[in-house]
């Protein structure tokens, strides 16, 4: 879950090194670190704690090498310390390596090299890889141009796990070789100049132009061109594929912060990723060629995916169920993998990633693909790993998402899915009135989130007044329960308060237990048909001194609550699009009440590319 970024052009690399690790740091900020080639020599700076430490290190203004690479750490093996932070360099200082991933083997391969007289600086896993490198460089006795990549092939060769990896050498000071495996990595083309980094983003403002690796794929890179080699080194050709992201979309633009700016892009981002997938007249997923004998043929539909994405899931499973009359198990992707599931060629399983790198959900698409299911994944990332696995991909339209708590991401997932279910249905030849006027509320959806966006003075206010809380409670029946889910992830993410969510009837089946004097309690109301059980729940809360916050889009009697947020009415089936909202700003004020870091919050990545 580390971010790695590299350079080769013909300007100063540090600069620029150190700029995509800013715009990266999203993924890991434990420690940071940068390499580049100085004449013939590698000089390698690094430390731990935030990037921006690196502009005060002895010696990063002395650097001007036009080939460099650089790192920004979220620590998995090793505490944060100078020592565990990348680059990591071999014993003879020829290689230097920064690395995203786990190596599953390094025990092994550690002994085996300290048996050859290697010494080891860290207690990290990625030390070994340069030391390898530089063992197979020494074995090998010809000096042709293709050495340095023969000895990186090898080395990787001997690795398990999940790796991308950038390396530079002393001895080849116009050129760098990366590759990866189950781990996140984008070249970008420029003109006599070449990127590297783990997410499109971190050099988006310098090159739209992009050359995806495969598994096991090295691409050798010097300053005018980039070669590929699969892993018997042979030399494949890749075409470039040009990313349409404005690169505006990864700068705050006048926000404080990238959540608080992501969450007022929710209209654009719904907007967008209704686009051309439904009209008033059309449900278009002409890319997917679902017919009706196929989806006929489906005995059962899962939906994969971790955390917020795997929230969207629960959201939409309502939708697809009541409308293609097909069952809908919804499922953590590390449990999925791990539970042998029921899985054959009737089966549909639909995978979310908003990266489309995380781990466990990729492993989980290949569990389901071995055994005859049929998969399509669900991602805001063209090109994206799980996007190449998967047998169909459709995509949101959020654009870069850089915060690490989601918000448009998810809410651009339950509009994709929700159009989804709709075509579903309508090729089953189901159509009906109701599912008419759910297309409708969705084509009406991007006005009311700006509309809902408008509500925030209340919300500001009751985030005063429980910002110092220690435990919360969110509450909420049908859809609104998945909200309640989504609502509590959201304010544990980065207030580091504890909270829980609970479905409103299971209240009394142990956890009223909780509910004492003065504990706040948040409350989803949007569905009428459950208004009244809803509001017998909160009764029971207020009977015990909770305070409570109501979000609705039902007319009640605020008088009966400690406050109340009003939303604008809409289907039920989708009312989590717009019943989120607040409970997304809820927890960022709250956490810029505590003075707390919201877009990097501690302990958490972005993507989840380890398991």
């Amino acid at each position: 879950m580390c971010g790695i970024v590299g350079y080769i052009g013909d300007k100063k690399a540090c600069p620029i090194l150190i700029n995509g690790l800013l715009r990266l740091e999203y993924r890991g900020y434990d420690s940071s670190g940068i390499a580049t080639i100085e004449g013939n020599l590698l000089s390698c700076l690094k430390d731990k704690g935030r990037v921006k430490n690196l502009y005060d290190l002895k010696g990063i203004d002395d650097l001007v090498g036009t080939v460099g690479i650089a790192h920004t750490r979220w620590a998995t093996h090793g505490k944060p310390s100078k020592e565990n932070s990348h680059p990591h360099l071999d014993n003879s200082n020829h290689f230097a390596v920064v690395h995203n991933g786990i190596i599953e083997n390094y025990h092994e391969l550690r002994e085996f090299l300290q048996k050859e007289g290697v010494s080891f600086l860290s207690q990290t896993d990625t030390e070994v890889i340069p030391n390898l490198i530089h063992y197979y460089y020494q074995k090998d006795n010809h000096t042709d141009e293709l050495k340095f990549l023969r000895a990186v092939n090898r080395a990787c060769q001997d690795l398990k796990g999940s790796f991308a990896i950038e390396v530079i050498c002393q001895d080849y000071p116009d050129s760098m070789i990366v590759v990866r495996k189950d781990s996140p990595l984008v070249i970008g083309h420029g003109n006599g100049e070449n990127y590297i980094s783990s997410d499109i983003p971190a050099i988006l403002s310098f090159t739209k132009d992009f050359y995806l690796l495969n598994d096991y794929e090295f691409a050798v890179l010097t300053r005018d061109c980039v070669d590929f080699y699969d892993i018997h080194l042979n030399k494949i050709k890749k075409d470039i594929k040009n990313i349409e992201w404005d690169a505006a979309s990864a700068e705050k633009d006048g926000f404080e912060d990238f959540m608080l700016k992501e969450i007022f892009e929710q209209p654009k981002s719904v907007r967008e990723t209704i686009g051309s997938r439904l009209t008033k007249e059309d449900c278009n997923f002409d890319d997917l060629s679902f017919s009706k004998d196929y989806l006929n043929s489906i005995r059962h539909i899962y939906i994969v995916a971790c955390g917020t994405a795997m929230h969207a899931g629960l959201a939409t499973k309502p939708i697809f169920e009541k409308f293609c009359h097909i069952p809908v198990t919804v499922d953590i992707a590390s449990e999925f993998r791990y539970r042998n599931p029921i899985i054959d060629e009737h089966t549909l399983c639909l995978y979310i990633s908003q990266s489309g790198e995380t781990a466990d959900t990729i492993a989980a698409l290949k569990l389901a693909k071995s055994k005859g299911a049929r998969t399509l994944a669900i991602s805001n990332v063209i090109g994206s790993s799980i996007t190449r696995e998967a047998d169909y991909s459709i995509y949101t339209h959020a654009g870069p998402e850089i915060a690490v708590a989601s918000t448009k991401a998810y809410t651009s997932q339950v509009v994709l899915l929700s159009i989804l279910a709709i075509y579903f249905a309508e090729v089953l030849g189901k159509q009906n009135e109701e599912l008419n006027c759910l297309k409708n509320d969705i084509l009406e959806l991007a006005e009311k989130v700006e509309k809902t966006l408008k509500n925030i003075s209340d919300i500001k206010a009751f985030a005063k007044k429980v910002y110092k809380e220690t435990d919360m409670f969110f509450l909420g029946r049908g859809s609104d329960y998945t909200v309640a889910l989504e609502g509590s992830l959201k304010l544990k993410e980065i207030s580091y308060i504890h909270s829980e969510a609970y479905a409103s009837g299971e209240l009394k089946h142990g956890p009223i237990a909780l509910i004492e004097n003065d504990v706040t309690v948040i409350s989803i109301l949007t569905d009428p048909k459950l208004v009244e059980k809803s509001i017998s729940n909160i009764q029971e809360v207020i009977t015990r001194g909770a305070k409570t916050l109501v979000i609705t889009n039902q007319a009640l009697d605020d008088k009966k609550f400690d406050s109340m947020i009003t939303i604008p009415n809409t289907n039920p089936l989708i009312s989590p699009i717009l019943s989120v909202i607040p409970l997304q700003l809820l927890a960022y004020y709250i956490s810029k009440e505590k003075g707390l870091d919201v877009d990097k919050p501690r302990n958490l990545a972005k993507s989840v590319t380890v398991e």
